[in-house]
């Protein structure tokens, strides 16, 4: 077991024990997730995609790695940080934490005080990082220097599909594809979870699964029920070819996001997206719906977010954070626009938020 050291853009330090594959020298964003479980799902969301993930559950590893669980085709996060990792055996059929990020070239610490950081990170904001060993720390620290902010990074080419597909197939012990669907939605992947997909096979909708460099004319020519926006790593504002695909579909057919999605439908709405200082990351968010008044808890995962004021006459607020009042949730009638900030696929984190899923379907043609 050899010493490492996260270093902050704001030059704060933290030392731990490197565990999973060897340390690369590679700069991310280093962000806090508040979940308990979940931390395969977490690792293999493609919204983390350029972002050092800190857990901040005291243990990690306790049940293993189940691969064909996972959201995406590998771990998308850059580095794991956290506190005590299990070293135990897992049930058969699974990979300990550790075995999983060396087989994934994903490096990791374990040690660090996890509660001092994500204290940091609350009161100094999400910043960039590097992990590296005493002896590299002059080229770790040249690198974090000048390595650029998440705002001048578009992420997305590196998460997206390459190529269409219909009905794509999510793996073994996955929801197979509807043969006989009710609706057909056309849904873009700017580093989508499995989990989204999974949800509209089992509500009985066929899905075309779209590159993000998608046009608005490529989608109403196959004339589906919706578009739909996926989730995704980065800041929106730089994703003017996804806010010309959402403003060239909407009034023609419905349009429907979930996280980056969402924020993309902000965009094209003509509203305005902000980054937030340490963001949501967890499966404890409590959301409440406007037009019911009803609170329930969902699993969140974005460092930016529409800004009420500039939403135009016409959009409403549908949900709001119970924590900060921030909007997890816009729509508009007339424009046949729905979205939402949050995750309601919940994987990880609880099903409260499942029923969005039966909601995007009755409000498609």
């Amino acid at each position: 077991m050899k010493k490492a050291i996260l270093k902050l853009k704001d030059g704060k330090e933290f030392e731990g024990i490197a565990f999973g594959a060897p340390i690369n020298l590679e700069c991310s964003e280093v962000v806090f997730n508040t979940g308990t479980p979940g931390y395969e799902e977490i690792l293999t969301d493609p919204s983390y995609k350029g972002q050092i993930v800190v857990l901040t559950s005291p243990m990690i590893g306790n049940y293993g790695i189940t691969v064909k669980d996972g959201e995406s085709s590998g771990v998308k996060s850059t580095a794991l940080i956290i506190k005590k990792l299990y070293r135990g055996t897992v049930m058969p059929g699974r990979l300990t934490l550790d075995e999983y990020l060396k087989k994934e070239g994903i490096p990791a610490l374990e040690g660090v005080d996890t509660r001092a950081l994500t204290i940091h990170l609350r009161e100094n904001g999400s910043q960039n990082g590097i992990l590296f060993y005493e002896e590299e720390r002059k080229e770790a620290e040249e690198k974090l220097d000048s390595y650029p902010e998440i705002t001048e990074i578009d992420l997305i080419d590196q998460v997206t599909v390459k190529e269409n597909t219909y009905n794509p197939e999510l793996g073994e012990g996955r929801t197979l594809p509807p043969s006989n669907p009710d609706k057909h939605f056309a849904l873009v992947d700017y580093g989508l979870k499995k989990s989204i997909i999974e949800n509209f096979y089992k509500r009985n909708i066929a899905v075309t699964l779209m590159k993000a460099t998608t046009r608005a004319d490529e989608v109403l020519e196959i004339n589906p029920d919706c578009l739909f926006l996926s989730n995704g790593p980065g800041d929106p504002a730089l994703l003017k070819d996804a806010v010309a695909l959402a403003k060239g579909c909407i009034g023609k057919i419905p349009v429907e996001g979930i996280c980056l999605g969402h924020q993309i439908i902000t965009l094209a709405l003509g509203g305005k997206t902000v980054k937030m200082k340490f963001g949501h990351h967890g499966s404890n968010q409590p959301v409440k719906d406007m037009d019911t008044g009803k609170t329930f808890v969902t699993a969140q995962n974005h460092g930016f977010m529409s800004d009420e004021e500039s939403l135009p006459e016409g959009v409403k607020v549908w949900m709001r954070n119970a924590n900060d009042n921030t909007v997890e949730g816009l729509y508009d009638e007339k424009k046949r626009v729905y979205s939402v900030q949050f995750h309601p696929e919940a994987a990880p984190g609880p099903e409260d938020a499942l029923w969005i899923f039966d909601y995007f379907k009755e409000k498609a043609n």
